[in-house]
């Protein structure tokens, strides 16, 4: 079931950060955007070649090839200085960003320039005399978006350049736009300002839609919609931004263990943390095989089910339950979900609910109930109240 709340262009909040004079295009960079925390100071230009966008960039190109982020605004501004401290930091660790829109730019922008942002990316990479020639790390290229710049980001998350995609508060509006969660094959990972935050039931939504077995991190950080994009160098936002993208287009596993794993940096501070399918090698988790039927004297149909709450906050939570087939295959599975007292379900995903509070059972849908022998399937739920001291046990069908 779709969320309520809508996050769309028109409702969307823009946080627009304090800006700078407005560039010709063409021009040269902007001695008053240099900054940012990383090794490399970072400024913004504009290129005749790539109209309607704001390239952020090293001052001073560093020897190590740049990888590449693609980036679309909050409310879908065409306004490409909207999150300047947050894009300008991460330019500062050694990634070339490009962003929707020309600096302090106005209208709208569309999905389609953040495909257009890549093809130029990589024509500079290949141009002889481009001050980009070969410097660009083509190789790995993430696509992100703030809000409705989110939902662009989304939308192009298919293209086969593309080794990462980060929506930050943001999500689908709609079930029919559900397409584009099942053709995902690359790392994702969301960002979201906590349950204050508009864009949160329709995050967690995704989230439970997510393909099984796609590496997936979900952290929420309690400052609402607007996130900390215009604080300096982007906030926490910004800080956590740069590590996970250092981890996934850059390889350094220091900064991997921020994200993975029950003990993961993120996890021992202010962040709500989630987690599928994740291993600080990019990988997918290794699965143990279990013995098949024919081998095991006593395969009989059967599942077990475990229960955890994944994020708690002051009146709601939400829990996951991960149901595992027994030692033979089953064709659907259904789990009795104990509650304590005062706590009622308000939304599930990939299962299908009865009832809301006290005892209630939750059944496969269509297409996650076949499961072969020790294999797998997971759905969740957000409550109100308190999701401790539930129970659960399930019973193939």
């Amino acid at each position: 079931m779709r969320r309520m709340p809508k996050i769309g262009a028109g409702l969307a909040a823009v946080v627009v950060a304090a800006t700078i004079g407005l560039m010709a295009a063409g021009a040269t960079p902007a001695d008053a955007a240099v900054g940012g925390s990383g090794p490399y100071p970072a400024d913004y230009e504009t290129s005749a070649g790539l109209p309607d966008h704001t390239i952020y960039r090293p001052q001073a190109l560093p020897l190590e090839r740049l990888p590449i982020l693609v980036w679309g605004n909050g409310a879908c501004a065409a306004n490409g200085t909207a999150q300047i401290n947050f894009l300008r930091e991460i330019s500062s660790h050694g990634f070339l960003v490009i962003a929707n829109g020309a600096p302090n730019g106005s209208g709208s922008t569309t999905s389609q320039m953040l495909t257009q942002s890549i093809d130029w990316a990589f024509a500079e990479n290949s141009r002889a005399g481009s001050k980009y020639y070969g410097r660009l790390d083509t190789a790995h290229v993430a696509v992100a978006g703030f809000s409705c710049g989110g939902l662009e980001a989304y939308a192009v998350s298919n293209d086969p350049r593309i080794t990462t995609t980060a929506i930050f508060s943001s999500g689908l509006l709609n079930d029919a736009d559900d397409y584009q969660l099942r053709r995902l094959t690359k790392p994702i990972a969301y960002f979201i300002g906590g349950p204050s935050d508009i864009a949160y039931p329709n995050a967690l939504d995704d989230w439970g839609k997510l393909p099984a077995g796609l590496p997936a991190f979900m952290g929420n950080l309690n400052v609402g919609h607007g996130g900390t994009y215009d604080q300096t160098d982007g906030g926490e936002f910004g800080r956590v931004a740069v590590l996970y993208l250092k981890w996934r287009l850059k390889g350094d596993t220091s900064t991997g263990a921020q994200f993975v794993g029950p003990d993961c940096g993120l996890c021992r501070g202010q962040w709500q943390v989630q987690q599928k399918n994740l291993t600080l090698d990019g990988g997918t988790p290794p699965v143990t095989p279990s013995p098949s039927p024919s081998s095991s004297p006593s395969a009989t149909p059967g599942c077990s089910a475990a229960y955890t709450v994944q994020s708690q906050w002051n009146g709601g939570f939400v829990a996951g339950v991960v149901v595992t087939a027994g030692s033979a295959a089953i064709n659907g599975w259904r789990v009795t979900v104990a509650l304590r007292g005062g706590t009622s379900v308000t939304s599930v995903w990939n299962a299908v609910s009865t009832g809301t509070t006290g005892t209630l059972t939750m059944a496969n849908e269509q297409y996650n109930g076949r499961l072969a022998a020790g294999q797998t399937a997971s759905f969740g739920f957000q409550g109100a109240g308190s999701g401790s001291g539930a129970t659960v046990s399930c019973t193939a069908t």
